[in-house]
């Protein structure tokens, strides 16, 4: 679909297609009040207007659309409309030792358990270790830095799904 395209869809479809990039209700409606957008560039920086100025509540909302690093179960079962996606994105955990994907899981179980929400972070192009060493680096932030780092996380997601949203 191309932006023109996406400028046509209902409002219930638009959406839809936008929750995938980012599962924030009050993202997804900035994003519709936006529209039309004139191209892709608009599209983004609107993108990254909006997420400026949601609230904590909504950020932790947008997490609660992703699964965890490595949680192949969970891509397929809870996150079927992004699993395509996410997979893609996570390409790097597929590949990955059973040991490497042990610590993944108990790593990421620690950090649910410190700060609330599951650790965030933009997969693609990095292996598991990678994912893994940045897991462990960020465990010892406090909440407010590590909220700030995942929602900016969140934020790159959200412009490679806008992006392929576009392609499809």
């Amino acid at each position: 679909m191309n932006i023109q395209q996406f400028n046509k869809l209902s409002r219930q479809e638009a959406f839809s297609e936008l929750e995938k990039c980012c599962g924030s209700t009050t993202w997804v409606k900035g994003m519709l009040n936006a529209r039309p957008f004139m191209d892709t560039t608009s599209l983004h920086n609107k993108s990254d207007e909006v997420w400026s100025s949601v609230s904590k509540a909504d950020i932790l909302e947008a997490f609660k659309h992703h699964p965890q690093i490595g949680d192949v179960d969970s891509l397929k079962k809870k996150f079927a409309s992004t699993a395509t996606w996410a997979g893609n994105e996570q390409k790097g955990a597929s590949q990955a030792s059973d040991q490497t994907l042990q610590a993944l899981q108990k790593g990421n179980q620690d950090y649910l358990d410190k700060f609330g929400f599951i650790f965030i972070v933009c997969a693609t192009g990095k292996s598991a270790p990678e994912m893994l060493d940045l897991l462990n680096e960020r465990q010892p932030n406090d909440e407010a830095i590590e909220l700030h780092i995942a929602a900016a996380e969140q934020n790159k997601i959200t412009h490679l799904r806008l992006d392929k949203l576009l392609e499809d």
